[in-house]
């Protein structure tokens, strides 16, 4: 470790640059010696330096959205050229270079503050073993050798011996509980930031070699910072500890707001999305705007919860636009008549069409259309019988006998009239 750290020992000056500024501030507040002077130096180290490293990390999500997008073309290229490693490293790099993603996009901000890393465990080391570096002089040396976190020196490292704790005036007991503690969150905090991603932010719909990877890293990676830590000096797991909870609330701001599509917690920005818009009428933030874009311009290729999300929008009458915006939707669902009436409902009156009567109602005349011209009377005279049967089951009466009747000249009882078809001879 220490090898490696004097490799990156042109950053050194900077960095203990930057810790005796912000040392000069919180010294005091609370005091040059003490170690929460040095100690929050450190976390505000830290906090800048993710503060400059946060558009690699915006890179970093994109490439690998990317890359969980092309691994189903990935895989498919890999059986292809299986038997020709040289031609499937090809193809590799030209879907690489025809989707604009590149693989090393997604260690950047660990590749990026490797170095500040390394400087800050070579200055560390240095206090540690009393010599001045960079631009910690004497006298700031000597009060970095007295600042304790809960008793353990900044400098002072789980493996380190008595005698070398005791030179730093600090019990081998206090080094030990304090570092195993930072240890124990700083590989909790990995541990949950690398679960919450593979279980809220990985596209459920598709299962690829990726998520495999992804699942494993979630186990080794807090292992390896556990074997590790104990190496580090308290100062520098006070580092790595304060960008693994920034990582953490990184990570959670970034599955809040945007979401991978197809993965639950964009399910859950969607629900929440459709309730304030339903509400509202509209999409008010510019990182919402540019998801219902995202969304519109989908169409068919829309899963499951987007889906979900346009209909949500068209059952409230509303309707997602290509820029992003929503407004009114003209669905003959919602829409309203002049009168207050829904058009669905106008509609549907509209069509209502008048009952059908019945054959024994056309056949008695009881029933008349609205409008329609009175006939004859087809009632019966005062001198026939009450029970005789109806006109329409009479006998034709005899030539000259009088007016024939309406069922024998073809005439329709109750309805509209149709023409005399012309005798046939």
């Amino acid at each position: 470790m220490d090898t490696i750290a004097s490799l990156f020992s042109f950053i050194t000056t900077p960095v203990s640059w930057v810790i005796v500024q912000f040392h000069t501030v919180f010294g005091a507040i609370f005091g040059p010696n003490t170690g929460w002077a040095w100690g929050l130096s450190i976390v505000s180290l830290v906090i800048l330096i993710r503060i400059c490293l946060i558009p690699l990390f915006v890179k970093q999500i994109k490439a690998t959205r990317a890359m969980q997008t092309l691994q189903p073309e990935m895989k498919k290229i890999q059986e292809r050229y299986k038997n020709d490693k040289q031609r499937q490293s090809e193809e590799m790099m030209k879907l690489y270079k025809e989707s604009g993603t590149n693989p090393l996009s997604s260690c950047l901000p660990i590749l990026a503050q490797s170095p500040f890393f390394f400087a800050l465990y070579h200055v560390l080391n240095g206090i540690a073993s009393g010599q001045t570096i960079g631009v910690i002089n004497q006298s700031l040396l000597e009060s970095a050798r007295q600042a304790h976190i809960f008793g353990a020196p900044l400098a002072a490292k789980f493996k380190d011996s008595a005698d070398t704790i005791h030179a730093l005036n600090a019990s081998v007991t206090d080094v030990r509980i304090v570092t195993v503690v930072m240890i124990v969150m700083m590989s909790a905090s990995q541990f949950y930031t690398q679960r919450q991603l593979m279980t809220k932010n990985v596209d459920t719909t598709v299962k690829t070699p990726f998520m495999q990877q992804q699942k494993m890293l979630m186990y080794v990676f807090p292992i390896m910072f556990a074997v590790f830590g104990i190496n580090f000096p308290v100062g520098v797991l006070i580092y790595w500890l304060t960008t693994n909870v920034w990582t953490m609330g990184q990570q959670m701001y970034v599955i809040h707001n945007n979401p991978t599509p197809g993965s639950k917690a964009q399910a859950a920005y969607l629900e929440r999305l459709t309730k304030h818009v339903t509400q509202h009428g509209k999409v008010r933030r510019r990182s919402e705007k540019t998801i219902v874009k995202a969304i519109v311009a989908k169409g068919r290729d829309r899963n499951e919860f987007e889906r979900k999300f346009i209909n949500g929008l068209t059952k409230a009458g509303l309707a997602a636009q290509t820029d992003g915006t929503v407004v009114k939707s003209e669905s003959p669902a919602l829409a309203q008549a002049e009168d207050g009436t829904t058009a669905a409902a106008a509609t549907a009156a509209r069509r209502q069409q008048p009952k059908r009567q019945t054959k024994a109602q056309r056949q008695s005349g009881t029933t008349k259309q609205p409008g329609e011209a009175e006939g004859p009377s087809l009632e019966k005279s005062d001198d026939e019988p009450q029970d005789v049967k109806p006109a329409a089951a009479k006998q034709p009466q005899k030539p000259g006998s009088g007016t024939r009747s309406k069922a024998q000249s073809g005439q329709r009882k109750g309805g509209p009239q149709r023409p005399k078809s012309p005798s046939k001879k």
